[in-house]
């Protein structure tokens, strides 16, 4: 062993030390190793950056963009919508449930794919009163299945994709990972749906209302050609129930109409005054084709990618005592009130002439820019981790022909993926569908800085000799095995490695390793990077592995050791699935 691979390997096992810790941000880790192995002479000083303009970098963050996309056009929502119903079976729900989040995950980010279905899934629990951990976790496995499905489905298939191109002169195309990713995919989610849930402890959670004190008041307007007008309000009661919100009236002309209304004629420019939590109004709204108040007043907002947020009002707020009519919030900063939140107080007034107290909860709609801005005029507090996009349902199948033809563009060879993906996010600008600040907003920067900083270190692994010292000792350990026994093992080692480690930092160190055990043994190199990139994906063992494991923890009030209860077996199953389809579609 080499002094430079000595330096090495003692510069990434403080790396995966530090990534296993956990304490201090996996970015930071990544750039101070970074800076290390340059100093340490390991890596040319005017190659240290190359990392943030490598293509998977940009593919990365381009995915991220073009999910939103998808989901503010309301293209995501209009598949999703039909997969819940609380009187299902639980094994037909989880595989409903992990079918459309493996589909989802497919086609967008799976971090995405779950965030969208985590409330639906979390809806259906409480309206069915079961636990939401039976059906979480299972939610969370299936879309990681399903992004091994596609490139562009996962970042692990993405990196694995790019490194191809650096070592053979052609990346993987957008569905080489299919036959293999739909296998494993299907055996998972049979397995999640008919056995892996009932291993899942059964824990009480914290998704019911505590009264109605997270309710708001509001008004939604009928506008021009919504299917609602003529109907009767109690009409619009099933879609109301649906959807969780309860309406309380109608306003017309400026007055709010005595008693619930119900046998009253919806007319075009009435407002509905509606009760229910930000996520179901605005579910509601679209469902009934309603706009926000005054969004027909500011054609500036026309066409814009709105966001609704909820702001508490502090004691010294300007706006206390004062109505939003009166503030001309609308004219002033293109921004209007859709709700007032007061301990699940209901109102006779007109929202819009409230008089705002201290401690109301205020649900804001707008332009992000606007919101902020207005929120600054009036003195309140925006809360960030209760902001919500709101849905451009018009513009779905427009979002979904763009993203189509920037798949068929690379497809075909007719342009690189980065550049079909950048034309599909300048469309969505040129619509609306995104707002400018996305390009920033909706990039996780943290991936971002970690992928590009492993990126010249995974490449001096590979200049030191370091893979092929990792790969010979493997081949060494294996030599009375075959090519699919050496292939299993290195799966193992990567699946293991990917349930403490990032997938991305997991894939960028174990795909050198895989190119050097196929030339050691002979073999082709392409079955043993399949290889690593669906064992990368693959983290079912903790919550730390990936992302969507993270994100179920709190709401499905799971423990650390809940994982591998469901996740061993699944680890052991997509193995025993991959290792043969892998050496049938990409023979060694």
């Amino acid at each position: 062993m080499t002094t430079d691979q000595i330096l090495l390997f003692c510069i990434l096992i403080a790396l995966f030390g530090m990534l296993v810790w956990g304490r201090i941000r996996y970015d930071l880790v990544a750039f101070v190793a970074l800076l290390v192995t340059v100093i340490a002479g390991l890596i040319p000083p005017d190659e240290a950056f190359h990392g943030f303009g490598h293509p998977a970098v940009v593919i990365i963050a381009l995915v991220l963009i073009v999910s939103r996309g998808l989901m503010n056009s309301g293209a995501v929502e209009f598949i999703a919508r039909f997969v819940t119903n609380p009187d299902r079976a639980m094994s037909t729900h989880i595989g409903i449930m992990a079918v459309v989040g493996a589909v989802l995950s497919a086609i967008i980010n799976n971090v995405a794919a779950l965030a969208l279905l985590l409330s639906l899934d979390m809806d259906a629990a409480r309206k069915a009163k079961r636990a939401v951990s039976l059906t979480l976790m299972p939610l969370s496995f299936g879309t990681i299945l399903g992004g091994m499905i596609t490139l562009i489905g996962t970042p692990p298939n993405i990196v694995i994709a790019q490194y191809r191109q650096d070592v053979l002169g052609e990346p993987f195309s957008m569905f080489d990972f299919t036959p293999v990713g739909v296998a494993v995919a299907i055996a998972g989610i049979a397995y999640v749906s008919f056995i892996g849930w009932r291993l899942i402890p059964a824990r009480p959670d914290s998704i019911s209302l505590e009264g109605d004190a997270g309710l708001y008041v509001a008004e939604a307007r009928v506008k021009e050609g919504s299917k609602s007008i003529g109907m009767a309000v109690s009409e619009l009661y099933p879609v109301a129930e649906e959807n969780d919100v309860a309406i309380l009236g109608l306003a017309r002309q400026g007055k709010r109409l005595p008693g619930l209304s119900q046998s009253r004629e919806i007319r075009e420019g009435d407002f509905l005054v509606l009760e229910g939590d930000p996520k179901q109004i605005e579910a509601f709204m679209g469902a009934g084709e309603l706009d926000a108040i005054g969004v027909d007043e500011d054609d500036s907002l026309m066409g814009k990618s709105l966001s609704l947020v909820e702001a508490i009002v502090p004691e010294d707020a300007s706006v206390v005592g004062r109505t939003m009519l009166g503030l001309r919030l609308i004219q002033r900063h293109g921004v209007t009130l859709l709700g007032v939140s007061r301990q699940g107080t209901r109102f006779r007034e007109r929202v819009g002439r409230l008089t705002i107290k201290a401690g109301d909860l205020l649900l804001l709609i707008g332009p992000d820019e606007n919101i902020a801005a207005a929120s600054n005029w009036l003195g309140v507090l925006p809360l960030e981790n209760r902001r919500l996009e709101v849905l451009q349902r018009t513009k779905a199948l427009m979002a979904i022909g763009i993203f189509a033809a920037a798949v068929l563009l690379s497809v075909l060879g007719l342009a690189s993926l980065a550049i079909s993906l950048g034309l599909c996010v300048v469309a969505y600008l040129g619509l609306g569908i995104i707002g400018g600040r996305d390009f920033y907003a909706l990039i996780q920067w943290k991936v971002i800085v970690l992928l590009a900083c492993l990126i010249p270190v995974a490449g001096a692994l590979e200049e030191t000799g370091g893979s092929q010292l990792i790969a010979n000792l493997i081949v060494t350990q294996t030599a009375n095995l075959p090519a699919w026994g050496v292939l299993a093992v290195l799966m193992i080692i990567t699946m293991t490695l990917s349930d403490f480690l990032n997938n991305v930092a997991t894939a960028l160190i174990a795909a050198p390793i895989a190119v050097s055990v196929a030339g050691s043994i002979g073999a082709s190199p392409d079955p043993f990077l399949m290889g690593v990139a669906v064992a990368a994906s693959c983290a079912f063992l903790t919550p730390i592995g990936h992302k969507n494991n993270t994100i179920i923890m709190g709401p499905g009030n799971y423990r650390f050791g809940d994982y591998w209860r469901m996740g061993l077996i699944l680890e052991v199953l997509v193995i025993v699935v991959a290792v043969p389809m892998i050496a049938w579609v990409w023979p060694f």
